[in-house]
């Protein structure tokens, strides 16, 4: 597998995460607003005369938290990151206890191209909070660009370790599928597929695990034992209440993909029955687009 550096939700267990409705918090959107509008938009203009009127409320200081949410929201929005590092600077500094604030400063510093500054921040919250798994997310995202995969996974290993033993904690959930996303990025396929069945076990009614076991099944190439896994999901979604058509979506996926690649996956045409032991190729990319995401 390549070992380019991506950003978690592309492909595998994020998305996973994404198709069964694990936000992801403050931070990770980002980077999907950050294109900004053409300087002739009329929309552009009503917009920067809203942010001149909002810094001046700053200036002033009569902003209220309102205010200045809006403000950081629309230089985001606009690719104006310097500036709204500047302004949530301190909005983070006055309440540490809002550790969305703190990854979303992380989120912009890398991507201003501060990876330094990125893990400053995240250390910060990570120090308060060991196991908040969205900082986690991102700290081992940057590691992972700077070609230190093997750091991210101890330290993502230790903090799955900690919330596992004696017993296994409710938070244990998202920081073993981030432990199996790596895994699977350091080509670690086997290891990954073991954390999440230990997930299935340890969270019976979760359908999370199941999803995520399911896209790395397909994305060796197993499609039948894949579409077990997932209708093991679908089972659990709707004991919980939780059942989302997107699962049944990917399954006709696989499903079609099975039916029409009979000659590398060992099944018949359809009506023709199945022969023993099929076998599929992968999509390209393992799995299908991630939803984006809600929001770090």
């Amino acid at each position: 597998m390549s070992n380019q550096p991506r950003r978690f939700g592309a492909y595998g267990l994020a998305a996973a995460m994404a198709l069964t409705l694990m936000a992801l918090g403050a931070g990770w959107w980002l980077g999907q607003r950050s294109g900004g509008n053409p300087s002739g938009d009329p929309r552009h203009a009503i917009l920067e005369k809203e942010i001149n009127r909002l810094v001046q409320r700053e200036e002033r200081r009569e902003s209220s938290v309102t205010d200045r949410q809006r403000l950081l929201e629309l230089l985001v929005g606009l690719g104006r990151k310097q500036e709204a590092i500047a302004l949530l600077e301190p909005m983070a500094d006055r309440e540490p206890e809002r550790w969305s604030l703190r990854l979303m400063l992380a989120e912009l510093r890398r991507a201003t191209g501060d990876p330094t500054g990125a893990e400053r921040e995240l250390r910060q919250i990570l120090s308060r909070q060991p196991h908040q798994v969205q900082a986690l997310q991102l700290m081992s995202l940057l590691q992972l660009e700077q070609g230190q995969g093997s750091l991210a996974l101890r330290q993502v290993q230790a903090a799955f370790t900690s919330t596992t033993t004696p017993e296994i904690q409710p938070k244990a959930l998202g920081i073993g599928l981030l432990l199996a996303e790596i895994q699977d990025r350091l080509g670690q396929m086997v290891q990954a597929k073991a954390t999440c069945q230990k997930l299935a076990g340890a969270f019976p009614q979760d359908p999370r695990p199941m999803v995520a076991l399911a896209l790395l099944l397909q994305k060796s190439g197993d499609t039948p034992a894949a579409l077990t896994a997932l209708s093991n999901a679908k089972q659990r979604s709707g004991k919980t209440g939780t059942a989302d058509p997107v699962l049944d979506k990917l399954a006709a996926t696989w499903s079609m993909l099975a039916v029409r690649s009979p000659a590398s996956t060992g099944l018949s045409k359809p009506g023709k029955g199945v022969t023993s032991s099929p076998t599929v190729q992968a999509a390209p990319d393992g799995s299908v687009p991630a939803p984006a995401y809600q929001n770090p």
